[in-house]
């Protein structure tokens, strides 16, 4: 079955933002997910909020990016959210935008090395082991988390290029697909990706109005392999109400009964 969520935009202030999760809660949305873009609200603390002000949605992020956050820090914030909404949370990480990295004063020589490395390291932190490394960006002498996450949320990579579709496919749970992602792109990736079975697509889907997220529209990319489809609405649009009854809609027809029974 396939999870159907949708994308709260980070344009709307914190105080919105909650208030437009409460409502995808209420109208029976499965899933929202919250982008952490340079320089709006923070993904982990948004994440945070909207788990404790909701009943039952998920939440995704969709992505944090790696150079901004020490891993260490990054595995803390993750594994306390993960104990108290145990099962709701997934977090996808990815490079980040160059020219926002770059004003940060993080941009680094090898995004796909500091990936990969923040990828293992975060992935043993949140599992409870104690984590020494010393690698070209991440450095960590027997680090280990005092409260890990009872359950360890999945980790998932954004990617677009083929060596970071294949970095996901050796280190995440699941890989997030862009918007501008067409089905037979979403089967070329999933040929780069090499995730096996298990693995997660996440597939955004630009939702204009009703007849562009139409049920027929979105089986195609169920059919080239996406696990979940994410509803993203256009950037200035500021009511929400029939992206989260579509979003509703959809997870009934397509969504798993284990999923939205919750």
């Amino acid at each position: 079955m396939t999870r159907i969520g949708v994308v709260i935009r980070p344009e709307l202030a914190p105080e919105d933002l909650v208030e437009a999760a409460r409502a995808a809660d209420r109208a029976g949305v499965d899933e929202v997910w919250l982008w952490e873009d340079c320089f709006y609200s923070g993904g982990v603390s948004t994440a945070a909020l909207v788990l404790a002000s909701t009943e039952r949605v998920n939440v995704g992020i969709g992505v944090l990016p790696t150079p901004m956050r020490n891993v260490a820090a990054t595995a803390m914030e993750i594994a306390t959210i993960a104990r108290v909404s145990p099962g709701r949370l997934r977090v996808g990480l990815g490079h980040g935008v160059q020219s926002w990295m770059g004003q940060i004063g993080a941009r680094v020589q090898s995004p796909l090395t500091l990936l990969s490395e923040q990828m293992t390291a975060l992935t043993a932190l949140l599992a409870g082991e104690s984590v020494t490394v010393q690698g070209r960006y991440i450095s960590l002498d027997n680090v280990q988390l005092n409260w890990p996450p009872l359950q360890p949320p999945p980790l998932l990579v954004g990617a677009t290029g083929p060596k970071t579709l294949a970095l996901s496919g050796r280190h995440s749970t699941g890989t997030i697909l862009t918007s501008e992602t067409s089905p037979d792109q979403v089967r070329t990736a999933i040929g780069h990706i090499d995730g096996g079975p298990d693995h997660d697509v996440v597939v955004y889907v630009s939702f204009g109005s009703e007849s562009d997220a139409a049920p027929s529209n979105i089986r195609r990319w169920i059919d080239a392999g996406a696990t979940t489809i994410v509803l993203e609405p256009a950037a200035d649009r500021l009511d929400l109400s029939d992206l989260f009854a579509h979003g509703a809609s959809l997870t009934q027809q397509f969504g798993s009964p284990e999923l939205h029974s919750r």
